[in-house]
């Protein structure tokens, strides 16, 4: 990446000589240049909220700015950038979305998310510590920024402008006003499950901001909670891609017995995963786990794994996630194992299944969804 400071080399994380997606974008390249000739120069307690790969915190290392994140992979790719470009360990904070943000903040960069509700979540979290003289900057691609999001930068923080675009990215400004009356957090958010999913019926959610559909149980879990194996024999569980943990909730509700473990890439995810659980009184033992998919679980040791992977990486549409879920799977099922995977039809999951582990089963269908059970043998 070509900045004003220099050519950092940056990769996304785990790399992959394959994947051709960048570890930046127009956007980071726009703001970098906005920073470098802005006057005067940045100075005191810089913050950087999203970044997603680490491109802007290794250009600015020279400042020591404060990294805020969600992603579990999108740290480590900071890790790494950081270390491959030889910033010294300690340069740059690194902290996640559930962490206490800093006291104060005089520069604060913000990498407009994909969701809303987590920009308004960490801004509100960030608010108290902005001041008058806070220079703001947003940044994000045309299609990312929206009226929405100039609303929620103007009724949290203060008076919002927006650039011209460049190379399809535009940047937010915005002047803090210290005399703002900011409304209360509305997140976590909490609602009754419907009466039609099974062990789940009527139970409580509890969505932290930015898990998908925070506000709603989105129809893909909705179809996959209906078709659910039916439990009782205890062993070992994994909710991989956990988001709210409604589905490894569901399965320990239904098998007291079982070992459940909730993994997600996403800290906002599993800490939701964990406030699901433990509001509905689950007996048994679970474990809550962030990192990239089971990297770490030993070799056939699970017994069940459940998965509704995504197909996007922020703006992108890639399988790549798909693909590590499902061999992490195969390679973590004892003999006789069991992957079930729900989707949209039109994803071929049937596909990379058959592949992977000989067989593929449709369990459930309807018009938009599938639900597949993989063995492993």
């Amino acid at each position: 990446m070509t900045t004003p400071w220099g050519e950092p080399v940056l990769s996304r994380f785990p790399e992959d000589p394959r994947d051709r997606l960048r570890a930046w974008d127009a956007s980071d390249e726009y703001l970098l240049r906005h920073l470098a000739e802005r006057q005067p120069p940045l100075s005191g307690a810089v913050v950087v909220v999203g970044d997603r790969w680490g491109a802007l915190v290794t250009a600015l290392a020279a400042h020591r700015p404060t990294q805020i994140t969600d992603s579990w992979l999108g740290q480590e790719a900071t890790r790494a950038n950081l270390a491959r470009n030889g910033v010294e360990p300690g340069t740059v904070r690194l902290l996640t979305t559930r962490d206490a943000p800093p006291e104060r903040t005089d520069v604060l960069l913000v990498r407009v998310p994909k969701s809303l509700a987590l920009l308004e979540d960490q801004l509100l979290r960030l608010a108290p510590s902005v001041h008058a003289d806070t220079v703001v900057v947003g940044t994000g691609m045309v299609k990312e920024i929206h009226t929405s999001t100039l609303k929620l930068f103007e009724r949290i923080l203060g008076p919002t402008r927006t650039s011209l675009a460049e190379k399809k990215a535009r940047l937010i400004f915005c002047t803090p006003d210290p005399f703002l009356v900011r409304p209360p957090n509305p997140w976590p958010y909490r609602y009754p499950l419907p009466g039609d999913v099974g062990p789940v019926s009527g139970r409580t959610v509890v969505n932290h901001a930015g898990v998908f559909c925070a506000d709603r149980l989105d129809i893909g879990t909705r179809f996959f909670l209906r078709h659910l194996p039916a439990g009782g024999g205890g062993g070992r569980v994994v909710d991989l891609g956990c988001g709210n943990g409604v589905v490894g909730t569901a399965m320990a509700l239904a098998d007291p017995k079982a070992e459940v473990l909730f993994v997600d890439e996403s800290f906002q995810a599993v800490a939701s995963a964990q406030d699901t659980y433990r509001a509905n009184d689950v007996s048994g033992h679970a474990e809550f786990r962030v990192g990239d998919g089971l990297a770490g679980v030993p070799s056939g040791s699970v017994d069940l794994v459940l998965n509704n992977p995504p197909f996007h990486s922020h703006q992108a549409t890639t399988d790549a996630t798909a693909w590590r879920m499902f061999t992490g799977a195969r390679r973590t099922l004892r003999t006789g194992g069991e992957l079930w995977v729900v989707g949209n039809r039109h994803l071929g999951h049937h596909v990379k299944l058959r592949r992977l582990f000989g067989n593929s089963e449709v369990v459930a269908s309807d018009p938009k969804f599938v639900v597949l059970r993989a063995v492993r043998r």
